[in-house]
């Protein structure tokens, strides 16, 4: 058997005006709390002071001057006692001068400076002159002096060595130098055997210079 709510007990019928008698009476509330003075009796006021203005004056920083020192006092002369006592000489300023006297009796005169020798420059070497030196018997002549090493027999070294020389005013060889060599003994020999050589000797002018020249030396197996 189903149980049914009456009108009266049915709250949801009712529920806006509850709603409404709440939401008036919370404003009334409201509005008399804000219109209470809840200030206190004796209350308070606050004042503000003038703040004081202080003025901040610039220090200008003095220099202090130092002034120079006095300048030292100069030295006290001290007297030296000179115990020196000069004679007066007699000059006798009436000399005169005998032109008609002997001049056996006058001193001899100084000797004449030594004489500077002249040294004779040292003749120029040159290398192409008018008539060049020639060489006496020829290359194959001077070929023939050649002692081929054995050192470089044994190591089959062959070549051509250049040697330079002086060929001076009497046609001899002076100051033999290897330009290019192949070594193994064979450049020391071909200088022995410029050495041993001839010249005709060069002439510029008419005159026997000295001249620069230089010489191939080859060495060759057979």
């Amino acid at each position: 058997m189903a149980l049914r709510k009456t009108e009266k007990a049915d709250l949801r019928t009712r529920y806006p005006l509850y709603v409404e008698i709440g939401l008036v009476a919370t404003i009334t509330l409201l509005i008399v709390a804000f219109r209470l003075d809840m200030r206190p009796e004796g209350g308070f006021e606050v004042t503000m002071q003038e703040q004081e203005v202080v003025q901040m004056e610039e220090i200008v920083q003095t220099q202090q001057e130092q002034k120079p020192p006095p300048p030292p006092r100069p030295p006290v002369p001290v007297e030296v006692p000179n115990d020196e006592i000069l004679e007066d000489d007699d000059l006798d300023l009436d000399a005169s001068l005998d032109l008609d006297a002997p001049l056996e009796n006058l001193p001899p005169p100084p000797p004449p400076p030594p004489s500077q020798v002249e040294e004779e420059p040292e003749p120029e070497i040159f290398v192409i002159v008018e008539q060049m030196p020639e060489l006496i018997g020829g290359l194959p002549e001077l070929q023939k002096k050649i002692n081929y090493p054995e050192i470089a027999k044994k190591a089959g070294v062959e070549g051509r060595v250049i040697v330079q020389f002086v060929v001076t005013e009497q046609g001899t060889v002076a100051d033999p130098v290897v330009v290019r060599g192949i070594g193994a003994g064979c450049d020391e020999e071909a200088i022995r055997a410029v050495q041993t050589a001839r010249f005709t000797p060069g002439k510029q002018r008419g005159k026997p210079v000295k001249v620069k020249m230089s010489l191939p030396i080859t060495f060759k197996l057979k």
